[in-house]
């Protein structure tokens, strides 16, 4: 399918975050995006239809703007995609991509809107698509985790070649688990000098718990400085978790965790988290073990 570029982008996108986005990436955040396009080709297998989701420990890792700046990239290989904003108590991806905030995902799954009403055409690619999350629903998690929403994934697989759906932060809700059995996978994104070790661990160990299928980490805000690739970023495996790819790319946007203040727990938590340690458990984890004693 040829992919039509358009001309202009919408006045509603987010300013203060235009320049860690599609084209106004560097050239190693971009060169970082398409190699993780290229694994999650080789991590999904062969599909008609791939559905990712992405998430996080906790607010403020970059999850969104991840999940925007994937499906983009997708989008420029001339796939038919998708973005879905299923993080419907805090969504941003209407503001990212500039779009309508409403209708969206909760109208479409309360039954008050159809889906040629929702799901809309970006600005940016005539084969990227968005379904913004919508109004802001009392019952998330019942939503998403209802048939209607295991229904609707089935029959936008029948029209797109990739669907990437923005999922809230696993320590926080349980929306991005109950959501998981009707993916292909999830990527965790990790903040670097940012996330904590504890709340890492936390995550990946609900994501076990469950047995979802975990496709990686994929780590923002990397400072490239001291590596010997400069501005090229840096790539690795890590072993705690199995031998999953991490993704590098630097930008300098700071966030603020959900009570306003920079969280204090800082460089190697990621490190920490995903290496051969076994020692460390979470707080779940050290719970059921004192439950069986």
């Amino acid at each position: 399918m040829a992919t039509k570029k358009r001309s202009s982008t919408a006045a509603t996108v987010d300013r203060e975050r235009r320049d860690i986005m599609f084209d106004n990436l560097n050239f190693a955040a971009a060169e970082a995006y398409k190699l993780l396009r290229t694994n999650l080709v080789f991590s999904t297998g062969e599909k008609s239809c791939r559905i990712i989701g992405v998430t996080s420990s906790m607010r403020g890792e970059g999850k969104s703007t991840t999940s925007a700046n994937i499906s983009y990239t997708i989008a420029q290989s001339g796939k038919r995609v998708l973005l879905i904003d299923a993080d419907m108590r805090l969504p941003t991806a209407h503001t990212k991509v500039g779009v309508k905030a409403a209708p969206g995902l909760s109208n479409l799954l309360a039954g008050l809107s159809q889906e040629k009403s929702t799901i809309q055409v970006s600005p940016y690619y005539e084969n990227w698509y968005i379904l913004a999350a919508g109004d802001i629903p009392p019952n998330p998690s019942e939503l998403l985790g209802s048939q209607r929403m295991e229904a609707l994934l089935k029959s936008l697989s029948e029209i797109f070649d990739y669907i990437v759906i923005d999922l809230p932060p696993v320590d926080i809700v349980a929306d991005a688990l109950v959501i998981s059995p009707w993916t292909d996978g999830l990527i965790v994104v990790v903040r670097q000098n940012y996330t904590s070790r504890n709340a890492l661990d936390e995550c990946m160990y609900q994501i076990r718990k469950i047995d979802a299928k975990f496709l990686g980490f994929v780590m923002t805000d990397v400072s490239t400085e001291k590596s010997g690739y400069g501005r090229y970023g840096k790539y690795g495996k890590y072993g705690k978790y199995g031998k999953y790819k991490k993704y590098g790319y630097d930008y300098g946007y700071g966030y603020d965790t959900a009570d306003g203040e920079t969280n204090g727990k800082k460089s190697d938590a990621f490190i920490k988290a995903t290496g051969a340690s076994s020692l460390t458990q979470s707080k779940s984890e050290k719970k059921e073990t004192e439950q069986k004693q």
